[in-house]
């Protein structure tokens, strides 16, 4: 009976797996990442008006408790601002798909290596 150990020494060398860095930062804030790097900048402030969205609507009962706004207003502002987050956070995926979709075409353009209309490989 083999095991799986028997199997994988019998199969040859094992090379050990290449780490890439999902994300390079920039060295200042507000520095736009490099290509293929992370996220852009428009869908990090598009997910950031999305979380100022969700806090605002968090922050609705102690506006009603200080008497700044009625249970109906409270009420229309919650429906607003969940759609408001809802279609930001829409919006910040989206961009960034398309971001990445872009810069893989890129660098398939670029240089020989890569997947395309023929296949994958270098």
């Amino acid at each position: 009976m083999s095991t799986h150990d028997d199997h994988r020494a019998s199969t040859g060398p094992v090379t050990a797996p290449v780490t890439v860095p999902l994300t390079a930062r920039g060295s200042e804030p507000g520095e736009r990442a490099p290509e293929g790097g992370g996220p852009p900048l428009r869908s990090k402030v598009t997910a950031a008006l999305a979380v100022l969205a969700c806090a605002a609507c968090c922050a609705l009962p102690v506006l009603i408790g200080v008497g700044l706004l009625t249970g109906a207003g409270a009420a229309l502002a919650e429906q607003t601002l969940l759609a408001v987050a809802g279609l930001l956070i829409a919006a910040a995926a989206g961009m960034w798909w398309l971001h990445r979709r872009r810069a893989s075409r890129t660098a398939v353009g670029a240089d020989s290596c890569g997947c395309g209309a023929r296949g994958c490989g270098c």
